[in-house]
């Protein structure tokens, strides 16, 4: 079936084309009779056609739709069946709120109404009709004097009609009078409803001709969406030829809709020919679109239709949201509560506008984040890294520049780690980096040499790992800028050479990068490593600039702009993962204790499985954790600073602890440094320490380690 994707090809909501075109006829277009000799199995088709066939004109009309766009999909009825639903309930409640209101306006009503009666009733009790004739007669009776006895008898009987009336009148009242005397000792329920059958006709006699007795309540749904709609905001932004009239010029004609789609309108139209427009020009006007509209352009979803799905060069797919479906409550992220993860299968990433999962395939693949901060960059980029955590054949490899708590949980499964941009965490990514490439060198040298039958497009597979023991290797680095800035140009660009050969050929291998910057300048992240990542992220950036540089040059014309996001947009960004396929995500939520709690569990898979290597190995606090063995803050906090050094000065050990968390450490000084190590058991065997040919105050790794249970040195094999 042929679907087309709303906000990207890959990616985001499909509607079914098929649901919403003409089905193309079964027959045959041959009309000359000789053909049939050569295409005999269009014969019985070619008969069809035929001019004595008084068929032939009911067989040969294309089908046309019978059932109106809305109702050709079980989707669609079921996305309009809601629409009516909660607008009915919208109207239910902005009614009910006014309903003494009514109740007010219905009695005000019905007491004009019953002035009106009672003011429409005085002729007849009065007998004005008669009265008329009797002035007449007694004026005429003075001109011509054989009328005086037909004017005499004509009064009397004028008095005895008006006597008779009166005291019908009175009668029918007391009677009123009555009943109302025996409606008040009714019960209430019949009292309201005899209350209702009186005032309700009597309120409808005291209507005016202007009279509007309900409210006129806007619902909120700020785009109906109609034909016309659409084309005179096609026709501002200056995609449509203005005629004489908007009846008389060019006009868009929709494949689809517009319909209800979830808590939006969706639509998909051609551009008219003729216009010298295209998909691309409607894409690049969505901020004038979106204004014309009436909306903001973070509720305009455009999207190119290519022709893999139907469309052509003029196509647009359009979505147009009630109100912004990018707020509320964060959505918890389906890894939480999961026990094991396939790397091999798409990882769980989103939802769309729609409400529609997105899921991201990375396998093959490299991913670069980017974004302003705290924005949910981080946050985003874990969601990966945690899908790997939970594959005990996944191998971690991680470095965050910022050195802060973010990955700090990852020392429980990462076999290599590297925290802040010092220079001693700078030589362990360089070091990290040329691990890297010689395991896939080494790993490409197997491939090679594997048989076709065990290994037939060169590259990994699920038997290969788990047959030759090659893990999957996740390639984790956050906060790349802060490397770059901090070294020397020569390192600077070994080490960009270094990423851009991993993110090249490493997939092939089983290698997955995932990095990570801020505003991706020249400066800070090259343009070479960059345009060589095939999955790209970008939470809220200043401007359209900035968006293609994490996204991809051209990208904001296309429609994939980061920058119409706001503020009250965490966690949300621009997900492109091709040439022309792109969609707008909310990422799902994974805070700090539960990332902390999968990379827990990751610990306990690699040790089921024998896949506990590195520095995981043998780190003594993750042990510990592992053990449920409490080791004091203050030494795994030390022992995470000193992580890549044997000796560390104080004033460098205080400035990493502040780092790791400014509000614990911000204050601590020297001397509480030492009172606080020494009540957790550090024996120092030495104050002072030699780096680099200096002495200084300062403090051995060996003589935090001693503080750590025995029992766990020895499972670390320290």
């Amino acid at each position: 079936m042929t679907e087309l994707a709303v906000e990207g090809a890959d990616m985001g909501t499909l509607h079914h084309l098929d649901d919403h075109r003409p089905a193309t006829p079964a027959v045959s277009l041959v009309k000359d009779p000789s053909d049939a000799k050569t295409a005999p199995a269009a014969a019985e088709v070619e008969a069809v056609d035929r001019a004595d066939n008084p068929l032939a004109d009911w067989l040969t009309v294309p089908d046309s739709p019978v059932l109106p766009a809305w109702a050709r999909s079980a989707a669609s009825i079921k996305a309009n069946t809601a629409a009516l639903v909660r607008l009915t309930w919208w109207h239910t409640r902005y009614h009910g709120i006014r309903t003494p209101k009514y109740l007010v306006k219905t009695v005000l009503l019905a007491a004009r109404g019953f002035f009106r009666a009672t003011v429409g009733l005085w002729p007849t009790l009065s007998a004005q009709d008669h009265s008329a004739t009797v002035k007449a007669l007694r004026a005429q009776s003075k001109a011509r004097p054989e009328d005086v006895e037909l004017a005499t008898r004509l009064q009397m009987a004028h008095a005895e009609r008006t006597r008779t009336r009166r005291w019908r009148f009175g009668a029918a009242a007391a009677g009123v009078a009555a009943a109302a005397i025996g409606i008040a000792l009714a019960d209430p329920m019949l009292q309201t409803g005899i209350a209702g059958a009186v005032v309700t006709p009597l309120a409808y006699l005291g209507r005016g001709k202007d009279t509007q007795f309900l409210d006129q309540g806007a619902p909120p749904l700020r785009v109906d969406m109609s034909a016309q709609q659409l084309n005179d905001a096609l026709r501002a932004a200056g995609l449509l030829k203005s005629g004489k009239g908007d009846e008389e010029g060019p006009r868009v004609s929709c494949s689809m809709g517009p319909v209800r789609d979830g808590r939006g309108w969706a639509v998909i139209f051609d551009l008219p020919r003729g216009g010298g427009k295209t998909a691309s020009d409607v894409l690049a006007k969505r901020e004038v679109i979106a204004q014309e509209l009436g909306v903001d352009e973070i509720q305009v979803i455009m999207s190119r239709v290519r022709a893999a799905k139907g469309g052509n060069a003029g196509r647009v797919s359009m979505w147009v949201a009630d109100d912004d479906p990018y707020l509320g409550t964060p959505n918890p992220s389906p890894l939480e509560k999961a026990e094991r993860f396939s790397i091999w299968e798409p990882v769980p990433f989103g939802q769309d506008a729609r409400g529609v999962r997105v899921n991201i395939p990375v396998m093959w693949q490299s991913m670069f984040f980017g974004g302003l901060p705290r924005r949910g960059k981080t946050f985003s980029q874990r969601l990966l890294t945690a899908a790997g955590l939970l594959d005990a054949y996944v191998r971690h490899y991680v470095a965050d520049g910022k050195g802060g708590a973010d990955w700090m949980p990852m020392k429980a499964v990462a076999h290599r780690l590297v925290m802040g941009a010092e220079d001693d965490a700078i030589e362990a990514l360089k070091a990290m980096l040329a691990e890297l490439l010689t395991e896939m060198e080494r790993r490409f040298a197997l491939l090679r040499d594997l048989p076709t039958s065990v290994c037939p497009e060169g590259k990994l597979t699920p038997d290969i790992v788990a047959k030759y023991n090659l893990p999957v290797i996740f390639v984790t680095i956050d906060e790349l800028q802060e490397y770059f800035t901090a070294m020397e140009k020569e390192d600077r660009e070994q080490v960009i050479n270094d990423l851009c050969r991993i993110a090249r050929r490493g997939p092939a291998a089983g290698f997955i990068s995932n990095f990570a910057s801020q505003r991706p300048d020249a400066e800070s992240v090259p343009a070479k490593l960059r345009e060589i990542i095939t999955i790209r992220y970008s939470t809220q950036v200043v401007d359209r600039t900035s968006s293609d540089m994490v996204l991809g040059k051209g990208k904001a014309a296309q429609g994939a702009d980061a920058s119409v996001l706001s503020e009250d947009h965490k966690g949300v960004g621009v997900l492109v993962t091709g040439p022309a396929s792109y969609v707008t995500v909310r990422a799902d939520y994974l805070d700090g204790p539960t990332f902390a709690g999968l990379c827990r569990k990751g610990r306990v898979l690699r040790e089921q499985a024998g896949q506990l290597t590195g520095e995981a190995a043998g780190d003594v606090t993750a042990a510990a954790d592992a053990a449920g063995v409490t080791v004091p803050a203050i030494v795994s906090d030390t022992l995470e600073v000193m992580r890549h050094s044997p000796r560390m000065f104080t004033t460098d050990l205080l400035n990493g602890l502040v780092n790791l968390d400014e509000d614990v450490y911000g204050d601590f000084n020297a001397e509480q440094l030492a009172a606080e190590l020494e009540a957790a058991g550090v024996k120092r065997t030495s104050k002072q320490v030699k780096i680099s040919g200096s002495n200084g105050a300062g403090y051995q790794r060996r003589d935090i380690e001693a503080a750590v249970p025995a029992e766990i040195l020895l499972s670390t094999g320290r």
